[in-house]
Formats: C-alpha cells, sequence, structure tokens
C-alpha cells in the first residue's frame, strides 16, 4: 500500500512540474523563444479572458468540460481576443455580443 501511495505522488509531482513548465503569453506558448499557439494556451487565454466579463471558470474546467468551453463561447465567444479559440463552438448570429 505504501509503495502505491509514493507512486502517486510521484506521478502527481511530475504532472505539476510538467505542467508548470509550460509558459505561456496569451494564447501562445512560448516554445524555444518562439510563440506557437496550443489549446493548452488558448484555453488559458479563453478562461482569463472570461473572466474578465464576470464568468466565474477556471482554465482547468474550460479544458476538462467542453460544454463549459461551449458555453463560455457562446457568451463572449464574438469577442476579437477569443474569436480564433471559439471557432466552431459559437453560435453565430445568436449570444450577447454577436
Amino acid at each position: 500500500m505504501k509503495h502505491a501511495f509514493l507512486t502517486s505522488v510521484a506521478v502527481l509531482s511530475f504532472s505539476g512540474l510538467a505542467e508548470a513548465r509550460i509558459q505561456c503569453d496569451g494564447q501562445y506558448q512560448i516554445v524555444q523563444g518562439n510563440r506557437i499557439y496550443t489549446p493548452y494556451c488558448g484555453d488559458n487565454y479563453l478562461a482569463a479572458v472570461a473572466r474578465s466579463y464576470g464568468v466565474r471558470v477556471s482554465a482547468a474546467t474550460i479544458r476538462n468540460s467542453p460544454g463549459e468551453k461551449q458555453r463560455v463561447c457562446q457568451f463572449i465567444g464574438a469577442d476579437n481576443r477569443v474569436r480564433d479559440i471559439c471557432q466552431g463552438w459559437r453560435n453565430e448570429g445568436r449570444g450577447r455580443f454577436n
């Protein structure tokens, strides 16, 4: 039982370190000094923009719940900052800012 616990702690620690190393600049990930669009950073950015509108949502929720991402995109998807991220998730012609 002790071995299983230590393995779980090691896996959690390693996955936390991997996430901590990802550097985002808005919706772009910094990879060897270059800005590259990644879904991870895009979801972080979408959550940050949503929070600026007063939506209580975390980046992890956006990443792990397609329904929540769709809900957020339908609400703020016409905002130029997230228009590309929300492509395919918006209801064109409906919503608050369309």
